[in-house]
């Protein structure tokens, strides 16, 4: 486990566990550049799931976004970074969570490299499930590309269906953002 688990306070750093969009370094940096890459992780006895907060409304990806669900056996594989105390509110603040959209976590990970780590993590409220656009497909399968999720994983994110959406997203930004 990191030294001090979720609030190390000597370092002034948390653990975070991104399963989604965030996975992608370019991405989570967009909000949070103080973001570190720790290690990949594997979240056990839930599964990935896509949709929205509420029955009726948008996101900015133009599609259902990721969420975990509890569901015994199964896993879900992601990113685990160090992040900055000072980054907590901007991370909850994407994460909507000032908007009910989703609720902080604790939850035991299991890392590759660094045994079993408390992380930080979120999950979506009042869930009704959505077809994802391609745009935040394709993010989330980059980040577990960069990151070198296993490669099974990365073939279940890559045979996710989408909804065709052809407009701008936040996939604009983030393609500015490293240009």
């Amino acid at each position: 486990m990191l030294p001090g688990g979720i609030g190390n306070q000597s370092t002034g750093t948390f653990a975070y566990f991104a399963f989604g969009s965030n996975m992608l370094k370019e991405r989570l940096h967009l909000e949070n550049p103080s973001a570190t890459f720790l290690d990949t992780g594997r979240l056990k006895d839930y599964h990935l799931d896509f949709g929205m907060w509420g029955k009726n409304t948008e996101s900015s990806w133009h599609g259902g976004v990721a969420t975990i669900r509890e569901n015994p056996g199964s896993e879900v594989w992601g990113v685990i970074w160090t992040i900055s105390r000072d980054h907590l509110d901007s991370l909850d603040h994407q994460e909507g969570v000032h908007r009910g959209i989703y609720s902080p976590l604790e939850i035991r990970v299991e890392s590759s490299n660094h045994g079993e780590m408390l992380c930080r993590t979120y999950q979506m409220n009042n869930f009704h499930a959505r077809t994802t656009s391609p745009q935040y497909k394709q993010v989330v399968y980059w980040g577990a590309e960069q990151n070198g999720l296993p490669e099974d994983y990365v073939d279940r994110l890559l045979a996710v269906q989408t909804n065709n959406y052809t407009g701008p997203s936040i996939l604009d930004r983030i393609e500015m953002h490293t240009n």
